[in-house]
């Protein structure tokens, strides 16, 4: 995606405000021609009560001015999009540290990062391929909380067969001395090829296959 297609998605969607603005003139207009012709034609001897006009009238300029605040919104809001499709663009090209299950095994050699969020009794990582087979499994990993910890793979499962390079998950399965389950975070190393952009948001397209958004990136090489 290039600077000029991502910063045009980015600001792309129809102004909500500035249609609003639209439909509030046109009822503007149609309460005026309303109000002009009932007191041309309204009875001198009965004339009619001006508050219910005043009021409606106060209505439709508190209505114009959220409006108004919703435009100023948007175009905040728009700003914000760009500045942060252009700060994606800076990750393409680069090697990222991003939070993800998603491990890749390149020339037969891979590795993730975890990290606990409380110390744990035991701790073993699981890798298992895309269609679920478990192809390798690491116990007696690092247990201590707050720590990123790497684990390096040689690309062989568990026969100490060699793997073919794919894309794998890895799931941390750690407890505590109780049996209760810790929670893990996983990290893993590729590359940011592109980005994409929708539903307001811009997304990293990964080497890895799998979109991630930036604010998951732990380091940049």
């Amino acid at each position: 995606m290039t600077i000029e297609t991502a910063i045009t998605a980015a600001t792309a969607s129809t102004s909500t405000a500035t249609s609003s603005m639209s439909t509030l003139s046109d009822d503007y207009n149609s309460f005026l021609q309303l109000l002009t012709a009932q007191v041309a034609n309204q009875d001198p001897l009965e004339p009619m009560d001006s508050s219910t006009f005043v009021s409606q009238l106060a209505q439709l300029s508190s209505v114009e001015q959220q409006i108004i605040t919703n435009s100023h919104l948007e175009t905040i809001g728009g700003q914000v999009a760009t500045a942060a499709v252009l700060n994606d663009l800076s990750f393409v090209g680069h090697e990222v540290t991003i939070a993800t299950d998603q491990m890749e095994l390149i020339d037969s050699e891979g590795s993730f990062f975890y990290e606990l969020a409380d110390t744990a009794d035991t701790v073993s990582a699981q890798i298992y391929a895309s269609d679920g087979t478990l192809v390798k499994e690491f116990t007696g990993l690092d247990t201590t909380a707050g720590t990123l910890t790497q684990v390096t793979w040689d690309g062989t499962d568990s026969d100490g067969l060699p793997v073919p390079d794919d894309t794998f998950t890895v799931q941390i399965v750690a407890e505590d001395a109780e049996g209760e389950s810790v929670t893990a975070e996983t990290y893993a190393t590729t590359a940011v090829e592109g980005i994409t952009y929708a539903a307001g948001l811009s997304q990293l397209l990964l080497r890895s296959g799998e979109t991630n958004t930036s604010a998951n990136i732990l380091a940049m090489e």
